[in-house]
């Protein structure tokens, strides 16, 4: 029996966001690397008050030229991943994943959803809980409706078509990140994953969901807060009355 051959890839970049991720930070970045040599990491740490950022700089001299480290200022999820985005585009990688470093988004799941982005036809591939196959594990009644209700809620106000519109394992081809700027990009907490859905969807690119599996973490503590929750509710009107400001592909 021949062994299954895997599609080549192009050049591939996961933006990890991690604060206070000691416990997970030296497990997920081999298991990362190890979806191919395609792969490589940045780490955006943001004042990690235990010893992320220490460890991140010894897996980046470990794997050198896959794993890289910056830093910045504890502002919320979506200025680090601008960070990471633009970093990304100054190094020429053609994908760009968005990837949270507590294993509720599997590793296993990065090479098909790479691939899924590869196609000339599709611009984003978001890892969905909520299209057939996919789902969540260990998760209580009030976390289910949080996170039903808030895609729920977003899709009515903004015209959203993405299903799981609060995902935030996502991959990105880099024309579109090239087009929407990651500057002009202003949620700061898991609202960001709401705003760069809606502006992909209104500059009319190709979006496709691809079945996840959604574990809990288990270790360390989530970051999603009451502040983070209220940011989400609020900012799905002012993108429905277009008070987040106009997005408009470059060189449109």
């Amino acid at each position: 029996m021949s062994d299954k051959i895997e599609k080549s890839l192009p050049k591939i970049l996961v933006v990890m966001p991690m604060v206070n991720e000691e416990g997970n930070i030296e497990r997920i970045v081999p298991a990362v690397l190890e979806c191919g040599p395609e792969f490589s990491i940045l780490i955006c740490e943001d004042e990690s008050i235990d010893r992320t950022a220490e460890l991140a700089k010894e897996l980046s001299q470990r794997y050198e030229g896959r794993v890289f480290v910056i830093h910045g200022k504890r502002q919320g999820l979506g200025p680090a991943y601008v960070r990471g985005f633009n970093w990304a585009l100054e190094h020429d990688y053609q994908l760009i994943f968005e990837m949270d470093a507590d294993f509720s988004h599997q590793p296993k799941y990065l090479r098909p959803m790479a691939e899924l982005a590869a196609q000339n036809d599709i611009d984003m591939v978001v890892g969905s809980r909520r299209v057939e196959g996919g789902g969540v594990e260990n998760w209580g009644l009030y976390r289910r409706l949080l996170s039903w209700g808030g895609s729920f809620y977003t899709r009515l106000i903004t015209g959203l078509r993405v299903k799981d519109a609060t995902a935030g394992f996502v991959v990105y081809n880099r024309e579109v990140l090239e087009h929407i700027d990651p500057s002009k990009l202003s949620a700061g907490g898991y609202a960001f994953q709401i705003e760069t859905k809606y502006q992909v969807q209104k500059l009319g690119y190709k979006i496709v969901e691809y079945p996840i599996i959604f574990p809990d973490r288990e270790i360390g503590d989530t970051k999603l807060t009451k502040k983070i929750i209220t940011e989400a509710f609020v900012m799905v009107w002012k993108l429905r009355f277009g008070k987040m400001g106009s997005i408009d592909r470059k060189g449109d």
